[in-house]
């Protein structure tokens, strides 16, 4: 089961308010900041949403399958927490997960890159780079090197 804490769901119903407040008063849609990321722990399917419809069970955000075309588009959360993989595994929720990336930038980066994975990479790398020029990092160290960039 996808767990997703309260603060999350505020945050992804609040996007998904904001945007649809936009349509109806005719005003530029927004940009969000993907609040959740989630992925198959065997493979690179990822997915990163950024807003939970009323139904309590359909996020939009950017959809990775793995077959190198990243899209924005709905998912259901539902099934996503369905999918059985072997040894006992299921998509996971990445704990860690922040950005200062909006949605777009996202998927630009996805596109091009051709992954979700592989534009985190470069993310992560640009943020490295630019460490050593203000001193300061603007993503979080990855949770499996223990701060260690």
């Amino acid at each position: 089961m996808i767990v997703l804490p309260p603060a999350l769901r505020a945050s992804l119903r609040f996007n998904h308010f904001a945007r649809r407040t936009a349509d109806r008063d005719g005003m530029e849609a927004p940009d969000p900041i993907p609040v959740v990321k989630l992925f198959n722990p065997l493979g690179p399917a990822t997915w990163l949403a950024s807003e939970l419809y009323a139904d309590d069970d359909t996020l939009f955000g950017l959809a990775d399958l793995g077959f190198g075309f990243p899209e924005p588009g709905v998912f259901s959360l539902s099934e996503i927490a369905d999918v059985r993989l072997p040894f006992g595994l299921r998509i996971e929720r990445d704990l860690g997960f922040r950005t200062d990336k909006t949605l777009s930038q996202w998927t630009e980066a996805a596109r091009r890159a051709g992954s979700i994975l592989h534009a985190e990479a470069s993310f992560r790398a640009a943020a490295r780079h630019s460490d050593g020029a203000s001193g300061r990092s603007q993503l979080p160290p990855r949770a499996d090197r223990d701060g260690e960039d």
